[in-house]
């Protein structure tokens, strides 16, 4: 009697709290949706400081378009397209186009200078340790890529390494170059 007294109450206690918080529930977006730039919006824009301690802030780049990639060293598939990024970005000149490698190693440059000397990368290399902007971003996987028009509205969202010295990667940045 004890147990079918507790279990009516409990499910009383349930119906309660739902009919009170019913109609807040679809209010609250689920997790995998919360802080994603949408594409079609503008980028957040944001300052992190590159290889040499500069600051580095996404709007100066506006009219030029801009792909931001978030990585890490310790991530192999970031490794594997970081050699074809530099090919993309010795195809197109900088008054047009300009990459921001944002890394989220939190040993920053004491880390991120030795990976870039070893692949030889010539594109700035930002340091994002507190993942403040990744999240802002929704990167929850790396890499992540986000292609940024020339009037700072995010057009690709790319999950996952790609081969960016193909013809189809050249003709997506020289698509939002022409835009």
């Amino acid at each position: 009697m004890m147990r079918l007294a507790i279990a009516g109450a409990a499910v009383c206690l349930m119906v309660a709290l739902v009919g009170i918080g019913g109609a807040a529930v679809p209010d609250i977006p689920p997790v995998a949706e919360r802080n994603v730039v949408k594409l079609g919006e503008p980028a957040p824009n944001f300052q992190l400081p590159d290889l040499q301690g500069r600051l580095v802030t996404l709007s100066d780049l506006r009219g030029k378009v801009v792909m931001l990639n978030f990585w890490a060293t310790w991530c192999g598939p970031c490794r594997v397209e970081m050699p074809a990024m530099e090919q993309l970005y010795h195809t197109f000149v900088r008054k047009d186009f300009e990459i921001l490698a944002v890394s989220i190693d939190v040993q920053g440059v004491a880390i991120t200078r030795p990976f870039q000397q070893e692949y030889h990368l010539t594109f700035p290399i930002l340091h994002d340790a507190d993942y403040r902007v990744g999240l802002t971003y929704g990167a929850r996987t790396l890499p992540m890529t986000f292609l940024v028009d020339r009037q700072g509205v995010v057009r690709h969202r790319i999950f996952g390494a790609r081969d960016w010295g193909t013809s189809e990667a050249q003709q997506l940045v020289q698509m939002l170059i022409n835009s």
